[in-house]
């Protein structure tokens, strides 16, 4: 059950709970946890910053490029930006930029890239057909986990990917995405196998394991696969329910 103290934060966050209409009983559906609550106050304030809220493709790529809002600026390489179709139906976030991506400028190269690749083939997809991109958009040094406070800065920049992009199902990659985008430190156990939201639309979202963590952890690759069964039976009916509000 979700508390009146719950609530406010969501609505803070502009996080509603998704619940499927007439959708059968298949996955626990559950709320985002609330934040914590010294994060609460700087997300709200830095969610869909003027800077970000309105603009187009390539004005929010140029601004992505320009971005100096917290230091991670001055160690870069190049900002990553994100990858895909722009009109994509399904949406992979993952958590910062590593030394390949720094170089490459592409989310998600390397090995880990290829299993995020294979994993997205298993869906029945191609690369080219999903959107990639992460909370940050800066290489972190050392690629040590986000600051709070840098993936606060990025939070706008990602919201108005999300914005424009507009899936039907964003997949979370990895433990830090999942907690950052949710804005909470459950761990990712207990978030995978259910349906959240994420931002101001409520998009459906989804937890799995980062690639690398998969690379380090083979035996681990079976959940991975659950949660990808998961997404894909949730993905069907997120569409046939679309298809029929359309009808209506």
């Amino acid at each position: 059950m979700v508390d009146a103290r719950q609530v406010a934060y969501l609505q803070a966050l502009g996080v509603d709970v998704y619940v499927p209409r007439n959708a059968p009983p298949l996955h626990a559906v559950v709320v985002v946890d609330a934040p914590p609550a010294a994060l609460a106050p700087a997300i709200k304030a830095a969610a869909l910053p003027a800077v970000a809220a309105n603009l187009d493709w390539d004005e929010l790529r140029a601004a992505v490029a320009a971005c100096q809002r917290c230091d991670l600026h001055a160690t870069r390489t190049q900002t990553v930006f994100g990858v895909g179709n722009p009109q994509a139906r399904w949406m992979f976030i993952g958590e910062a930029p590593g030394a390949e991506e720094d170089k490459q400028g592409e989310p998600f190269v390397g090995r880990a890239g290829q299993l995020l690749t294979s994993m997205i083939r298993a869906l029945g997809l191609r690369r080219e057909d999903v959107f990639i991109a992460n909370v940050l958009k800066c290489r972190p040094p050392d690629n040590r986990d986000p600051k709070p406070s840098e993936a606060v800065s990025c939070r706008g920049f990602l919201e108005r990917q999300v914005a424009l992009v507009n899936p039907t199902l964003i997949i979370a990659v990895g433990r830090i995405a999942a907690q950052n985008l949710l804005a909470t430190e459950t761990p990712i156990a207990k978030l995978r196998g259910k349906v959240h939201s994420f931002g101001a639309q409520a998009w459906p979202l989804v937890v799995t394991y980062h690639p690398a963590y998969l690379l380090r952890s083979p035996g681990e690759k079976r959940k991975s696969w659950q949660d990808l069964l998961h997404a894909r039976q949730l993905f069907g009916r997120l569409e046939q329910e679309s298809a029929s509000r359309g009808r209506a």
